[in-house]
């Protein structure tokens, strides 16, 4: 479920970046889907274990950890633009 979650808020953090501020356009909609669900992936799963106190951690789904993989998402769209933009990758 987690997982799930994440890839989500991942998906539509990519298509926010490609629908309103026009990020990874020239590449597509479908690059923008995943590499805001893989920077979600790995915000939830890597970033937000270590960010988060462990009396505020549980095994579910938290809000803190939906808003590092948020927050991951955007950062790994940011990054991905610039990449293209800099090296055309």
């Amino acid at each position: 479920m987690n997982l799930a979650l994440y890839a989500l808020a991942g998906g539509i953090a990519g298509w926010l970046a490609f629908a309103v501020i026009g990020y990874n356009a020239q590449r597509g909609l479908v690059v923008s889907l995943v590499m805001g669900a893989v920077g979600a992936l790995i915000g939830g799963q890597v970033i937000a274990p270590a960010l988060v106190s462990p009396a505020a951690a549980q095994t579910g789904v938290s809000m803190p950890g939906v808003i590092i993989a948020i927050a991951a998402a955007a950062t790994c769209l940011f990054v991905g633009n610039l990449v293209h933009k800099r090296w055309g990758v």
